[in-house]
């Protein structure tokens, strides 16, 4: 780091089990940009006063984690067409003091879904569990691939009802109750867990029952570290194919680092470094 050193982060409560500074920080070598990528613990009472603070440190991006995507919103002066839409935000740019809000989330996996697991979304019957910042942008991109239906299910069934009446009838998403959960997981040929159930320490949890999906559907979770959750472990037990969430981390990632930067975003570098970081090794290009 020196004078020139242009600053990045994330802010999140909890924020200190992400891997976002070893991949950014990674990005950003690799690209050699004179760049450092921090985590930032801010609780939500704090929330405006830590945007105040990248205002005034110069910051030129942040991310924004759980439970901030929302929230964040009414501290920026412009949002993106995109993050608008879904109403959550999740990258931010700084130009010269002016904050705008970007969603790369949804468009990060959709686009690991399709390469990962299932190329072509247009007439599936999709179930999204969990209705946070997250579960936006994912259904606002999986609305743009034409599936059949996408059905949402949230413990509070008033945050599924409400997230779904944020889509035009054409869209074709509504919400379910909890006790339907099962049900329309029998009828689903893509299931993704959005929730936090089953991120590490809590290993073995599970947001639904994995017997409840069809052998040969899709079971994908956002949820990167433990790379295999013990959802889609079991899932995979049924004869499931299985989609985790290091994809669309990897890819939100290399978004929010092109909005930053304006450069393409060192996609094989930030999987690997990510891989490392978990003991894993890293793919080769024709492993993947």
């Amino acid at each position: 780091m020196d004078s020139h050193t242009v600053l990045y982060g994330v802010i999140g409560d909890p924020v200190r089990h992400s891997k976002s500074p070893v991949m950014l920080n990674r990005a950003f070598r690799e690209s050699g940009i004179n760049g450092v990528y921090g985590a930032f613990h801010v609780t939500p009472d704090r929330l405006g006063e830590a945007i105040a603070g990248m205002r005034a440190l110069g910051f030129r991006g942040l991310n924004v984690t759980i439970p901030h995507k929302i929230d964040v919103m009414a501290y920026l002066d412009e949002i993106d067409e995109g993050a608008r839409a879904v109403g959550a935000v999740n990258t931010i740019v700084n130009d010269g003091g002016r904050l705008t809000g970007f969603n790369t989330d949804g468009i990060g996996y959709v686009r690991s879904l399709k390469e990962e697991a299932e190329p072509d979304l247009a007439g599936k019957r999709i179930v999204v569990v969990g209705c946070g910042g997250a579960a936006r942008g994912i259904v606002w991109a999986l609305t743009r691939e034409r599936p059949h239906s996408v059905v949402l299910v949230n413990r509070t069934a008033e945050r599924a009802r409400e997230l779904a009446g944020f889509f035009p009838p054409e869209a074709a998403v509504s919400a379910a109750d909890w006790a339907q959960l099962k049900d329309v997981c029998a009828e689903a040929d893509v299931v993704i867990n959005t929730t936090s159930v089953g991120m590490s320490p809590n290993v073995e949890a599970v947001p639904l029952d994995p017997s409840w999906l069809k052998p040969g559907a899709v079971a994908s979770d956002l949820i990167y570290n433990p790379l295999t959750t013990a959802f889609l472990r079991r899932a995979a037990e049924r004869g499931c194919r299985i989609h985790g969430g290091l994809g669309m981390f990897v890819y939100q990632g290399a978004y929010a680092f092109e909005y930053w930067t304006g450069k393409p975003a060192p996609v094989e570098a930030m999987r690997a470094v990510v891989l490392e970081s978990f003991g894993e090794p890293a793919p080769s290009p024709l492993s993947r």
